[in-house]
């Protein structure tokens, strides 16, 4: 009985299987792009892969990760782990919208970002909506206005969720659903 000491592996035998005490990923995945890149070398072309790759938990936390390697695994895992380092927060309303319209220029890249009524759902094309459903996103009207290009998009987009406020709640009758007692702070209790 030479294999009693294993600690944290499965009983049995085979690759893979009984991996059920590692910790689970909270986190989706979609790939934005994945591409064929060569470099000119003295010796001729030099060919890897490049991945872009973006992950989200529903519930407004999303990284965006651009790798390349020699293989397509190999790129895929690095993007994923650069995602994973990469990751910002931005605010959703209760009913599962951005809190307010934003029109953004990123290099070559213009987007505008509405937010929609309940129902209407993700109105957004190319790689806007695959980062909206990452995100937890559920109602938004997207529009793309300058380049097609997805890695310069997913960019910007990014970059206009991180300019989103939180909403903020008016307190415009808050003053006559106090209490008379709590009122006005100048009064003394006795």
């Amino acid at each position: 009985m030479a294999n009693d000491n294993r600690q944290g592996q499965g009983q049995g035998r085979g690759r893979g299987r009984g991996r059920s005490n590692e910790p689970r990923d909270e986190f989706g995945q979609a790939t934005i792009d994945l591409a064929r890149v060569t470099r000119v070398m003295a010796g001729g072309k030099r060919m890897r892969f490049r991945a872009c790759i973006v992950i989200g938990d529903k519930k407004g936390r999303i990284g965006l990760g651009l790798a390349k390697g020699a293989d397509v695994a190999l790129a895929m895992q690095k993007a994923g782990n650069d995602a994973r380092k990469h990751i910002i927060k931005f605010p959703i309303t209760p009913e599962g919208t951005i809190p307010h319209q934003l029109r953004i220029k990123f290099g070559s890249s213009q987007l505008l970002l509405k937010p929609a009524p309940v129902g209407t759902g993700i109105i957004a094309g190319s790689v806007l909506r695959q980062i909206f459903e990452l995100s937890g996103v559920r109602d938004v009207v997207g529009k793309i206005l300058g380049t097609g290009n997805k890695i310069n998009n997913a960019k910007a987009l990014f970059y206009a969720l991180e300019q989103l406020k939180p909403v903020r709640i008016k307190m415009t009758n808050a003053k006559a659903q106090m209490p008379n007692e709590i009122q006005n702070p100048n009064d003394k209790i006795i």
